[in-house]
């Protein structure tokens, strides 16, 4: 049994099976980052039921819900997402007779635009990045930050899949530039890196660094350690710029969009950004009423 499972629930406990149930959504390819979600999700459900999980029923479900009603909406919907996938696996190994789930509404999550950083709030990133930095970080070290948000910037990625990069998964042959990221659920798709600017610094961290296989980005200071972690710090003085926020940034002013670039479908750009539907993708043609503006008052 997981140790920090055994602590928090004890080895007795009635969801005891949790460390079961993480390991097989490990093998079915679910993320690290969703497992970890979901086992925090459910060690706090497990506060709400303490019988059996053959006795699991909608009651503990409601008071766990009902206790995140200060949450967003999203969240709120995550949580539950975690329970009744937990409870459907339940199920399938026959731990329990009927999915609690079914006799509980689903969490409705309003449709928001993204928020994509302003430019300015890039430009102070960028700027912090290649400025002082403590003694032990390294020139190597600057550069592999710039890169790395750049490549968020350009590629429109998540920030997950920018620390997840491969040098292998780099084409830079002169013309045919290639990036291949690995997206949600064991997804690949092929970026066309089309900044010149960047593929030259592209290329300039990779022979300053050495590297020709393993992680592009490294986590320790030498540079010799694995992947970086999925949020790396990207903060100019008071002004944060998340990695996220650069994927939305991009999509709005470098990505081909329909509401920007006449002539790029919306499933190009779907594709680009590895959204599983179009209907996400629709939210970036909306992102930024200046577009429409400058279309109208050219009309």
């Amino acid at each position: 049994m997981d140790p920090v499972i055994a602590e928090q629930l004890g080895r007795a406990h009635p969801l005891r099976h949790l460390d079961d149930f993480l390991t097989d959504l490990a093998n079915a390819g679910i993320s690290a980052h969703t497992r970890r979600a979901y086992r925090g999700d459910l060690i706090a459900f497990a506060a709400h039921h303490g019988e059996e999980i053959g006795a699991l029923s909608a009651v503990p479900v409601r008071a766990f819900l009902a206790e995140l009603a200060e949450l967003s909406p999203a969240s709120r919907k995550r949580k539950r997402a975690a329970v009744a996938s937990f409870a459907k696996w339940a199920v399938r190994h026959d731990l329990l007779a009927a999915n609690p789930m079914d006799r509980i509404d689903t969490v409705k999550v309003p449709k928001s635009l993204p928020r994509p950083a302003a430019a300015a709030d890039v430009v102070k990133v960028l700027t912090a990045i290649c400025s002082r930095r403590p003694r032990k970080e390294t020139p190597l070290d600057r550069l592999r930050d710039r890169v790395l948000f750049e490549t968020a910037y350009v590629c429109g990625a998540r920030a997950s899949e920018v620390c997840g990069l491969y040098v292998e998964d780099l084409d830079l042959r002169l013309d045919d530039e290639h990036v291949r990221i690995h997206g949600k659920g064991g997804s690949v798709r092929t970026v066309l890196p089309d900044d010149r600017g960047y593929v030259s610094l592209l290329k300039l961290y990779l022979a300053h660094a050495g590297y020709t296989a393993s992680p592009l980005f490294r986590a320790s200071i030498d540079g010799r350690g694995g992947p970086l972690p999925t949020t790396p710090p990207t903060t100019a003085g008071r002004t944060t710029a998340p990695p996220h926020a650069s994927r939305s940034t991009s999509t709005s002013c470098g990505t081909p969009t329909p509401a920007n670039f006449a002539g790029v479908s919306i499933e190009a750009v779907r594709r680009r950004l590895g959204h599983a539907s179009v209907e996400n993708t629709q939210l970036y043609a909306l992102l930024d009423d200046k577009v429409a503006d400058a279309e109208i008052r050219a009309a």
